[in-house]
């Protein structure tokens, strides 16, 4: 069993951008700038914001953090994004979900110019991901492919399941996966709430990708031997035995799973940490796309 160590691989690309800023900073060229509106004061969204603000420190580019109270309107959220898309210093910017009730979350994710949604939240960059073209895809997917390919696993021929129908990881990797390409070229099964006899799927699939949020819903039955296990699921369980109150899991029984997988990605250290790291490589080609113009 090998384990997708999206920690690691992270800190690479990481390390990798870093080095393409430094000789952006030797040239006297303009380095890579991101934003991030939060509206409200959740707890998760800050600290995610936080560490995007970080990332963003550690391999050299400009970031912004826009601070909007629980109380702000739409209208003022799109009036922000408006300025934010008009900013020409600004190469990319992420708008922060949830968003409190009184804001349409559709409509301001519409708001946002495609040619800086980093997040490819926009229909636009969906569409475009859809028909195979040149576009941003969203961080959580890309950095599932970036895993998928940096350990070299095959999905050529193979089939893939993906239990969750998301925007942000179900859909678009079940359109991912199918593309042609690597990696890519795999038959997939998308599988949901609604799908009956679940068991009977999973069991047949080579990948099985978990983006359902349910802690330690796939289990060892449920899987074959040398299958590749995703787990994008990652759940707070209350635990007064920890320190924090609470420990971090995933959609997979890991103990049991992993003995029958060939790869896997443990949570945390898996996944997640990818995402980050992707999004970052959205707004470097962000930046390199406005030159490009």
């Amino acid at each position: 069993m090998v384990l997708l160590d999206g920690k690691k691989i992270s800190n690479d690309i990481k390390d990798e951008i870093t080095e393409e800023v430094k000789k952006m900073k030797a040239n006297g060229e303009k380095v890579p700038h991101l934003a991030a509106v939060i509206v409200g004061n959740d707890g998760a969204s800050l600290t995610y914001v936080g560490s995007k603000v970080r990332a963003c420190e550690r391999v050299g580019f400009e970031s912004t953090m826009v601070r909007m109270s629980n109380t702000t309107s739409e209208v003022e959220l799109l009036d922000k994004i408006h300025e934010l898309n008009d900013n020409d210093d600004i190469d990319g910017f992420i708008i922060q979900l949830p968003l409190p009730k009184q804001i349409d979350t559709q409509r301001v994710l519409m708001a946002v110019n495609p040619d800086k949604d980093v997040d490819g939240f926009h229909p636009t960059n969906f569409g475009k991901m859809a028909l195979d073209m040149s576009t941003f895809i969203p961080a959580t997917p890309f950095g599932i492919l970036e895993l998928l390919e940096r350990y070299g696993v095959e999905t050529r021929g193979k089939h893939t399941v993906v239990i969750g129908r998301s925007h942000i990881v179900g859909r678009p990797m079940s359109i991912l996966m199918g593309r042609k390409g690597f990696p890519g070229n795999s038959t997939v099964t998308l599988t949901h709430s609604q799908t009956k006899n679940i068991n009977q799927i999973t069991s047949q699939a080579d990948i099985i990708i978990s983006a359902l949020g349910v802690p330690g819903f796939l289990k060892a039955e449920m899987v074959k031997d040398d299958v590749v296990i995703i787990d994008v699921g990652i759940t707070r369980v209350p635990d007064e035995t920890k320190t924090k109150g609470y420990y971090i899991t995933g959609d997979v029984d890991f103990e049991n799973v992993s003995k029958k997988a060939s790869y896997i990605t443990p949570v945390p250290g898996g996944v997640g940490p990818m995402t980050i790291a992707m999004l970052l490589k959205n707004t470097l080609l962000a930046r390199e796309n406005k030159f490009r113009k």
